[in-house]
């Protein structure tokens, strides 16, 4: 179907981000991915691109533009590559929110200019060993100094994307001990130096899939925080980690939908290409009804995602409707990128191969930012259930 959920100026950005990936992304990713990230000085064409600072107020360096449908645009331009831009949709889509909207104007003067040019890059340590979900239940804990000047952060956090190359990152920690009465009180974002005495990168987790995502665990021992780097007020931090989860979810969703149109592309190519019994692999019922299955579930998903993107553009999107469309579209790029490998025959099973690539790297949407179990609570309580 016609998507009429872009604009000219959408669209103009699109043929930039995707001629961008063409010349400094695809030669190179086969690198990344060997090297398990990308390199540091690609942030920084990416800031030179303009990519980090387009929501970003024009008095911090940005181009100060409304809007999440451009960061949808470099999503569905990756998916369609077949690549990953690293770390940076966490720097962008997750820790961005949090810095324009809690971050004092202070802050913002001290951190905003180097997050737009790439200098600095952030990420945000929510999840602990023992908790995955339980954001209530960590126990990364920082304690007030005695003369108020600072915290001191201990704890370990784990499943960190970008936490190897991360320059600021925002750490979520209990300030003061949770009440029987709600388990989600005192807790804080930390915004935190990664060069600080005691903070410390651990393993450097090897996944099965976004090998080019930096994924570590962290580990703080006594760490030195200003109280300057409290972000928002003390206690509030899980209000505010609730606040950005329709943002997080719905980059997934997106994130899962472009690999879906992915898929169905790559298929479509792939099989008036290859050649068996004589004919083209396309040529055979099987492909066409397979094929058309997909495309079917691939023009809901999309359906559903232009109708969330429009709706988190006006303020209407709610965390049980981005619960639908995270769990929804996860689905569906699940079975579609199934079989859509299938389609390759062996081949698909070549990382070489871009649908290999897409079918590794699509089993995480239905685990972060919330496993489709816990978006089917949220839809079910919303039901009154």
């Amino acid at each position: 179907m016609r998507r009429t959920v872009f604009t000219e100026d959408h669209e103009a950005f699109r043929d930039t981000i995707r001629d961008f990936i063409a010349k400094e992304v695809v030669p190179v990713y086969p690198e990344w991915e060997q090297a398990g990230r990308a390199p540091k000085d690609f942030y920084l064409k990416l800031g030179e691109l303009g990519v980090f600072g387009i929501e970003v107020p024009e008095e911090f360096g940005g181009a100060g533009m409304h809007g999440f449908k451009y960061q949808a645009i470099v999503t569905e331009e990756c998916a369609r590559a077949g690549v990953s831009f690293g770390g940076s949709g966490v720097h962008t889509g997750l820790c961005l929110p949090y810095l324009m909207e809690y971050g004092s104007d202070e802050q913002k003067k001290r951190w905003l200019p180097k997050f737009v040019s790439g200098e600095m890059m952030t990420a945000i340590a929510m999840t602990e060993p023992g908790t995955g979900s339980d954001l209530a239940g960590m126990t990364t804990n920082a304690k007030l100094s005695e003369d108020g000047k600072h915290y001191v952060l201990n704890g370990a956090k784990t499943f960190i994307t970008g936490g190897v190359q991360a320059d600021l990152m925002l750490v979520v920690a209990r300030t003061s001990p949770a009440t029987p009465e709600n388990r989600r009180t005192g807790l804080s974002i930390l915004c935190v130096d990664t060069t600080s005495e005691g903070y410390t990168v651990g393993r450097k987790l090897d996944k099965i899939g976004l090998r080019t995502s930096d994924t570590a665990e962290l580990s703080f021992v006594d760490v030195k925080v200003p109280v300057e780097n409290l972000l928002g007020e003390e206690g509030k931090g899980f209000f505010y980690l609730a606040h950005n989860l329709v943002q997080e979810r719905l980059a997934i969703a997106v994130g899962a939908y472009a690999a879906a149109r992915a898929a169905v592309d790559l298929a479509v190519s792939y099989t008036k290409d290859r050649k068996v019994f004589g004919q083209s692999v396309s040529e055979f019922q099987n492909t066409k009804f397979e094929i058309a299955a997909c495309e079917a579930e691939v023009d809901a998903a999309q359906a559903v995602v232009d109708r969330a993107l429009e709706q988190f553009e006006t303020g209407d999107l709610t965390a049980s409707d981005v619960a639908k469309a995270k769990l929804f579209t996860t689905e569906v790029c699940s079975r579609v990128v199934d079989r859509c490998l299938q389609l390759h025959g062996g081949y698909g099973y070549i990382l070489e191969y871009p649908i290999a690539r897409l079918y590794t790297d699509n089993r995480v949407f239905r685990i972060y930012g919330g496993t489709s179990e816990v978006m089917k609570l949220v839809i079910a309580k919303s039901l009154g259930l």
